[in-house]
């Protein structure tokens, strides 16, 4: 048996399991922002709290992924629907992001279409040619305490108010989108005052720190896969271009599997619910190669894409 042969085992979707995943994410998500907020001069719950909440947030984001693959529920117009409940509080309008998410996919590891990546990488080649300016601003994009912080407040709070190719796959919903958000946190404040906002924005910002560090790790480590046409093999792309993280049990669950990259992108179609169990029970000439914890820290470490040696390695 072939992997697209297995994975499509995977693939059927369930509503009951859907909606345990899609409600219950959003029960734990008030649940653990009301705990938060009204503890919040108590830090022993405040901070637990929190952190639930953050987590919660990644995993209404990575649900809403699911939704744009039309991966979670049974139909279209569940998912479609449901992606644009989603879309308030992963601060993500649901359209414009599922048209640039599936050019990701067309263009995964292809050297030649790098602005369809979450981050950009540099080859050596290009380090080696660069100037001064250049190589600063590439340095400072790339060191992690920049790229983690400033880039989660950049991205989720700036740069999703007006995506990539939002002219091109719809200004109307990102307006509704962000006036949605300006309801939401209205709402919010009218509960809870200026205190709910900032516990909101706070550990909405955690949340965003925990995704842009998953999303570093799912294409950038020591063997992932980068090459140019004709040469490039999506199937390897897909795979070894594609991390699988193993923090273990908890953790994948904290984020519905996303950990799981690696099959996510070689089969978009498996929903976030069944991810693990494909990965698991694959036969061990298929299982791909996973990343433990130290080692997704040492990758935060590597900068350029090396050609030659076929690798990502350090600045020089």
């Amino acid at each position: 048996m072939d992997l697209r042969t297995y994975t499509r085992q995977f693939t059927q979707q369930d509503n009951k399991l859907a909606s345990l995943s899609y409600f219950g994410t959003f029960v734990v998500y008030f649940t653990s922002l009301y705990l938060a907020i009204t503890y919040v001069g108590y830090w022993y719950i405040l901070l637990p709290a929190g952190v639930v909440h953050a987590f919660a947030a990644v995993r209404l984001y990575v649900l809403q992924h699911d939704c744009g693959h039309h991966s979670l529920f049974e139909t279209r117009w569940q998912n479609e629907l449901a992606g644009h409940v989603l879309s308030p509080f992963t601060f993500a309008p649901f359209e414009v992001m599922k048209q640039n998410h599936n050019l990701h996919h067309a263009g995964i590891g292809n050297l030649e279409h790098r602005e369809t990546g979450e981050i950009h990488t540099m080859t050596l080649r290009e380090w080696n040619a660069a100037g001064f300016w250049d190589r600063l601003v590439y340095r400072l994009y790339r060191n992690p305490f920049v790229l983690i912080p400033v880039g989660a407040m950049f991205t989720y709070f700036v740069r999703y108010r007006w995506p990539k190719n939002t002219t091109r796959f719809g200004v109307l919903g990102v307006l509704l989108h962000n006036l949605s958000i300006i309801a939401f946190l209205s709402i919010l404040y009218l509960v809870a005052g200026a205190t709910g906002i900032w516990v909101w924005l706070a550990f909405s910002l955690l949340g965003g720190m925990i995704g842009v560090f998953l999303v570093y790790l799912q294409h950038n480590f020591e063997d992932t896969y980068w090459d140019r046409r004709p040469d490039l093999d999506p199937k390897i792309a897909a795979i070894q271009g594609s991390s699988c993280l193993d923090f273990g049990w908890f953790f994948d669950m904290a984020v519905a599997n996303i950990t799981l990259h690696d099959i996510h992108h070689f089969n978009a179609r498996i929903p976030s619910y069944r991810l693990r169990t494909c990965h698991h029970s694959m036969p061990e000439d298929m299982a791909p190669r996973r990343i433990k914890f130290p080692e997704a820290v040492a990758a935060l470490n590597l900068k350029l894409w090396d050609e030659e040696k076929k690798r990502l390695v350090p600045f020089p």
